[in-house]
């Protein structure tokens, strides 16, 4: 402890703190709707799968599998919307609150139905947040 001491007592004065500022958490770049996108695609091809067989194993398996997804689909939505878009966005464009709320619910909804039609949905709103998201990076 006291050479820990010693060592933050010798470090003082070195760097003089500086307050910086940032869009997001990191630098930009660390963040991408395609992410998202990518486990919704994974869904709607679990479902698809799912719909072509007729092995029960293998049914369970792929509703195993796209329950994961699904839920790597609402974290991806919620990293993004909680991390990277900011005030001024919602400010620019006001229909985000509600496209974040109605594609998350719709990553829930996919959990309960091998509905392709439901997954197309999803990854239809995927595009439209990823519309967006590369606008604000212009």
């Amino acid at each position: 402890m006291k050479l820990l001491a010693k060592v933050i007592k010798s470090l003082e004065g070195i760097a003089t703190p500086v307050t910086v500022s940032a869009h997001c958490d990191l630098p930009c770049g660390v963040y991408d709707p395609a992410q998202a996108r990518i486990e919704a695609d994974s869904v709607k091809a679990c479902m698809e799968k799912f719909n072509g067989s007729d092995d029960e194993v293998f049914k369970a398996r792929a509703v195993t599998i796209k329950e994961e997804r699904a839920d790597l689909v609402k974290h991806h939505l919620w990293v993004l919307w909680t991390d990277y878009f900011k005030p001024a966005h919602l400010e620019k464009y006001p229909q985000l609150h509600t496209l974040f709320w109605d594609a998350t619910k719709a990553a829930g909804e996919t959990k309960k139905t091998n509905d392709t039609a439901v997954a197309q949905g999803l990854l239809n709103q995927i595009a439209e947040i990823d519309r967006i998201f590369w606008e604000t990076k212009k």
